[in-house]
């Protein structure tokens, strides 16, 4: 299927959105709860898996991969049915960056984490990706199963903070927390790697691995992966950080890394 040519604009600095404009008979897809509003003109059309999926078993098939990322099982199609342009906004669902990807300039696949992806051009497949290597399956955490998308046409990702995009030459590593990652091209070799060291280990409250990324390729990082800011919240709003005034209070507070 040839992808659908859109286009679009991002709006908003911090909590973003995206506005597609479609042609007369184009399509764009998105994950459920992700739409913010629309044009007359336009019709919504819910459908199973990205709509690129072949015959039954396909789309069971397709099922199964959705399921295994925690993806919902459906998607939604908007088409501008009119004969004028019209236009369908999606918004990022945290603080954080949209991530414009021209698949067709970024060798026809990305891998992004599986809870980034926001929507695309209808023809954009939108698959599952696992980490073939035996230390990336066991220890990759957030890493390990990520989502693949395939195609030539516009896709769009969100990222947690800021993004900073990195352009690895061959041969570069990027050592980096597994949360980190919004996404990478093809070229890019993902690994797990442990950090070493009973001090980094017991101490070092950054986790026992993090991921290695060795170029060439493009990757573009988060500041503030959702899970983290999720897990600092619920550790303030569950657990006690001792007394404020208290000397004990204190030392638990740095060795929290939260200082005095």
């Amino acid at each position: 299927m040839n992808n659908h040519e859109i286009d679009y604009r991002i709006h908003g600095e911090e909590m973003q959105c995206v506005e597609i404009e479609l042609d007369p008979n184009e399509s764009v897809i998105s994950e459920p709860g992700s739409f913010m509003m629309m044009t007359d003109g336009i019709q919504m059309e819910t459908m199973f898996g990205d709509g690129n999926e072949k015959g039954l078993m396909g789309k069971l098939f397709s099922a199964g991969k959705r399921l295994l990322t925690g993806e919902n099982l459906f998607m939604t199609a908007y088409t501008n049915i009119s004969s004028q342009k019209r236009q369908v906004s999606f918004a990022a669902p945290y603080s954080g960056k949209i991530i414009p990807l021209d698949l067709s300039q970024l060798g026809g696949r990305v891998i992004c984490q599986k809870d980034s992806f926001l929507c695309a051009a209808k023809g954009v497949s939108v698959g599952i990706e696992f980490q073939k290597k035996l230390g990336t399956g066991l220890f990759g955490g957030e890493g390990f199963i990520m989502q693949k998308l395939e195609g030539d046409g516009m896709s769009f990702v969100h990222s947690g903070g800021h993004v900073i995009e990195k352009q690895l030459q061959p041969g570069e590593i990027l050592k980096i927390d597994t949360g980190c990652i919004v996404a990478f091209t093809k070229e890019v070799d993902y690994d797990i790697q442990f950090v070493g060291g009973i001090k980094n280990s017991i101490f070092g409250g950054e986790g026992l691995f993090f991921a290695q990324l060795r170029g060439p390729g493009t990757v573009w990082i988060q500041t503030l992966p959702i899970s983290r800011l999720a897990a600092r919240i619920l550790q303030f709003g569950t657990g006690k950080k001792g007394e404020e005034g208290s000397v004990l209070g204190k030392l638990g507070n740095l060795l929290d890394g939260d200082g005095f």
